[in-house]
């Protein structure tokens, strides 16, 4: 059910659910939207500025901090708990951790279990942090005159500022910032206030002969911009491609063999997750006291008769 729903935060109202599905039947005539539920129990979401889905959680920044809602069934909404960080902007979710900014900067906010959210020592100063993007190892932050800038979150809960960039002095606005990929380049998409849109080359093979791999470095240049009308403040996010299944399991592909499927929530945390729910890890150091020595073992060969 949850995918038959937009999900809208008003800074007074709440949170509002919308059925979106009457863009879906093929009649332009009826393209309206109307409210199917709203949602604000005792203010928890007074001053609501942002709302990032993940699986059938809802992440809502607030003043006051962040409010986690089960909305499994998107027309009662539930409340999970709230994480105080107060003048909480933004977030962006990557696999167990949830990544926030406010008026100090970046936070870290551990959700391996969405309903015992943790927010970790983890943060990253940023004059003036907004709203941000996510890709494998780095997050780009959208840091008003500061320009872009590129966190190293390869290890989420000590992340470091890799780079700052602002096209000399040409990127001073920063709101916003999508990233996506082009046939062999990395692009990040700025909204840049008062200057509107602005366009970044991440990688290519021309400045960056060594871009391959899971998590390139990127070495951003300002390639393109457009004047807007009015300041731009917000970007959509384009098609994640061959996602099986949401953050909590929920099947959002279909899959070309019959019968098959993606893991679940259940199946993937067999992956991750030890009975007891604390994390599987693996040590960097090695001792070698741990290798016992072997005896030698003995091997038969087989030779062809003519040999």
């Amino acid at each position: 059910p949850i995918y038959n729903y937009a999900f809208i935060v008003d800074s007074e109202e709440g949170l509002i659910v919308t059925d979106v599905n009457t863009f879906n039947d093929g009649e332009p005539r009826n393209n309206f939207l109307t409210r199917a539920a709203t949602w604000n129990p005792d203010g928890v979401l007074n001053g609501a500025r942002h709302i990032t889905v993940g699986g059938h959680y809802a992440y809502v920044t607030t003043p006051k901090g962040v409010v986690f809602i089960d909305i499994d069934d998107p027309l009662k909404p539930k409340l999970v708990s709230v994480i105080d960080l107060p003048d909480a902007r933004a977030t962006a979710l990557q696999f167990r951790f949830l990544f926030v900014t406010d008026s100090t900067g970046l936070r870290v906010i551990d959700v391996t279990a969405p309903k015992a959210p943790r927010l970790t020592a983890a943060k990253v100063a940023i004059a003036d942090a907004k709203k941000m993007y996510l890709a494998r190892t780095m997050a780009y932050v959208a840091a008003g005159k500061e320009g872009l800038v590129i966190v190293d979150i390869e290890t989420p809960t000590s992340p470091f500022v890799y780079m700052k960039y602002n096209a000399d002095g040409k990127l001073n606005d920063a709101r916003d910032v999508i990233v996506g990929t082009t046939n062999a380049s990395l692009f990040a998409y700025v909204a840049d206030g008062v200057n509107g849109l602005k366009v970044l080359q991440l990688t290519s093979p021309d400045i960056q002969p060594k871009f391959y791999g899971f998590s390139p470095d990127p070495k951003p240049h300002l390639i393109a911009w457009r004047k807007t009308s009015s300041p731009a403040l917000s970007l959509s996010k384009g098609l994640d491609r061959d996602r099986g299944v949401d953050e909590t399991g929920g099947q959002i592909a279909i899959f070309g063999r019959i019968g098959s499927r993606p893991f679940n929530r259940a199946e993937m945390e067999k992956l991750y997750l030890r009975k007891d729910g604390s994390i599987w890890t693996v040590t960097d150091e090695v001792r070698m006291a741990d290798f016992v020595p072997r005896k030698p073992s003995t091997s038969v060969v087989l030779r062809n008769a003519g040999q």
